[in-house]
């Protein structure tokens, strides 16, 4: 970037009037947090006077400095976690960190590219007429090594009803369309539990919105603030981004800052009733509950939220192999206990068909691989605690060291189970009558009407049942009201897959947030996002092959190069394929990439 697009930051003030009160900090943390916002608003006139050919210069940039910091990234994160260099489960912090934003910055560039040259987002991406009146984008895959690496995966971003084909091909691009407008300054409250999150979600104030961000670090990541920084050393450079660090009371100060023109949090609902009403307890109370009640939320500016709930893993009754069962057992378990279950998308409650003639089978190949998958800390704030409220609950669960699996039988409340998102390594199992449709459908009501939030739903169902349910299965599909649905995969995937959306189903307001509001990650950048939907392989290489040749009875098989993805807490070298993989998105090399498959391949 030339001088003129990245100008000095302006001069401080020797004394300035703090813009909002907050009687816990000092004045000098005051005027360090009102000099950032006055760096931002310089900043966003930058923002808006690059084309978008600049700013896609300016995204290679960053994706350089993320490359360079991508082992620093994830060694600092997995030692903030408890996981030492020899941990199996170390290569989580490479994929869902610096893996993560690689892949987001490369579909960034790739849609500013082509707006740049005047084409759509959507030329050559297949987009079509959905169910009950919504368009589906064939979102994933889009390039030749994600076909490869990632076969038998498919992803799509269904858009609202009412959303023709040619109208989502209009709005492609969303903030980049008018790069001119700016949208002020953000504030970006981050997550304190993945590491890509914080980034991704600046990355997408500036492309979708077109603001500047101002990133408050979560505590429980203040040592990848020096990763950070080095990471967006570009758009700091240029003004664009702010990194501070601070507990509640920096969070209060800057939520109602008025130069901020919008905030976004990953958090919980209760942190964003706080921010939006005032606080639930404590001499403030009784003024939260009157805005409520008068509908004068304390907050003044827009708000989006990432805010979690209770995920569901429906299991559809078919006709399984003992290899069948051990694998989506391994699965159910990865869902629920990667990063020690701290995870917004944690699969939490298993639903089960009580007249599957395998269920008996499938419950005790779960119960062997949620007690042999490895130790790992529970690291989270509040983990323990909520752990004991599992326990107290249900004084019957099954406690493994590090972990807790609850049954729940005949008699027992489940209220429990379904409305707490424990956030730590507790998984639950419920039962309802029925096989084939009648099961199905009564268990996307029971997610639907009974767990909390609507984030992500994860079903897994056999090639020949799936074939069998035809048109059924797929209103299933368009019946579950969640933003993202893997179908035999979990929604991790659509996380970590930038050209998928990542978000709550559409419905929520400030009034009763759910699982929250708007979507991130969507680098198609597309407007009206309903939901993204993944679909994944049944069967593992080489077991989906046997499972091809059942054609005749109607089974159809998703072909793959996976033995065992990477991500599986299960798998024997996920941790070296993982950072294989990153080093391979960041760097390239055929020779490292053929390495990494090799060590795939005996996972």
């Amino acid at each position: 970037m030339t001088s003129a697009t990245t100008p000095d930051a302006p001069s401080a003030p020797a004394k300035r009037t703090p813009k909002t009160t907050a009687p816990e900090l000092a004045e000098g943390e005051r005027e360090r947090l009102d000099r950032a916002i006055d760096e931002l608003q310089v900043g966003a006139g930058t923002w808006a006077a690059l084309t978008v050919a600049q700013r896609v210069t300016l995204l290679r940039a960053v994706r350089t400095s993320v490359a360079a910091v991508a082992e620093d990234w994830a060694n600092t994160a997995a030692a903030s976690k408890g996981l030492d260099g020899r941990h199996p489960l170390r290569g989580e912090e490479w994929l869902s960190g610096p893996y993560s934003v690689l892949g987001a910055l490369d579909a960034y560039i790739e849609t500013l590219s082509r707006l740049a040259k005047g084409t759509n987002p959507l030329d050559g991406v297949k987009v079509e007429r959905g169910p009950g009146g919504r368009t589906r984008v064939q979102a994933f895959p889009l390039t030749g090594i994600d076909r490869f690496l990632l076969s038998g995966y498919t992803g799509e971003v269904w858009l609202e009803p009412g959303v023709t084909p040619n109208a989502a091909r209009a709005a492609a691009g969303l903030a980049q369309r008018t790069p001119a407008d700016s949208g002020g300054v953000g504030l970006v409250l981050g997550a304190g539990n993945i590491t890509s999150i914080p980034v991704l979600d600046v990355m997408y104030e500036l492309l979708a919105h077109n603001r500047t961000a101002l990133l408050k670090v979560n505590p429980t990541q203040d040592a990848l603030v020096p990763v950070y920084k080095r990471a967006f050393a570009p758009l700091i450079g240029a003004g664009l981004v702010r990194i501070v660090r601070g507990g509640p009371a920096v969070g209060e100060y800057l939520t109602g800052h008025p130069d901020l023109a919008h905030v976004h949090i990953t958090g919980s609902a209760t942190t964003f009733d706080a921010i939006v009403w005032g606080p639930s307890k404590g001499p403030g109370a009784a003024a939260t509950t009157r805005r409520r009640r008068e509908n004068r939320p304390r907050l003044k500016k827009p708000i989006t939220a990432e805010l979690g709930g209770v995920s569901p893993i429906i299991i559809v009754p078919g006709r399984w192999t003992d290899a069948d069962l051990t694998y989506q057992a391994e699965h159910v378990v990865t869902m629920r206990l990667q990063n020690s279950g701290h995870n917004c998308i944690a699969g939490q409650v298993v639903i089960l068909s009580s007249d599957w003639d395998q269920a008996d089978a499938f419950r005790a190949a779960l119960r062997r691989a949620y007690a042999n998958a490895p130790e790992r800390p529970i690291w989270y704030p509040g983990a323990p605690s909520r752990m004991h409220l599992a326990t107290d609950a249900y004084p019957d669960a099954l406690v493994l060291g590090d972990r807790v699996l609850v049954e729940i039988g005949v008699g027992d409340d489940a209220s429990p189970l379904q409305n707490t998102e424990y956030f730590a390594p507790v998984l639950g199992v419920v039962t309802l009558p029925g096989t084939g449709q009648t099961f199905l459908d009564a268990a996307v009501a029971y997610a639907n009407d009974e767990l909390q939030g609507t984030l992500g739903a994860n079903l897994l169902i056999d090639p020949v049942t799936e074939t069998a349910l035809g048109a059924g299965f797929e209103r299933a599909i368009t019946a579950l009201r969640y933003g993202s649905i893997a179908i035999n995969g979990w929604t991790a995937f659509g996380f970590i897959t930038p050209t998928l959306t990542w978000g709550a189903y559409p419905g929520s307001t400030i009034d009763d947030v759910g699982s929250g509001i708007g979507v991130v990650h969507n680098a198609l950048l597309l407007d009206r996002v309903e939901r993204s939907v993944i679909r994944g392989p049944f069967r593992p290489l080489p077991r989906w092959i046997a499972g091809s040749l059942s054609l005749s009875k109607g089974g159809v098989g998703r072909v793959t190069i996976l033995p065992k993805p990477p991500w599986f807490v299960s798998a024997r070298t996920g941790a070296v394929v993982s950072e294989g993989l990153t080093r391979f998105r960041a760097n390239g090399g055929t020779l490292g990439l053929v390495k990494t498959l090799l060590r795939a391949m005996r996972a």
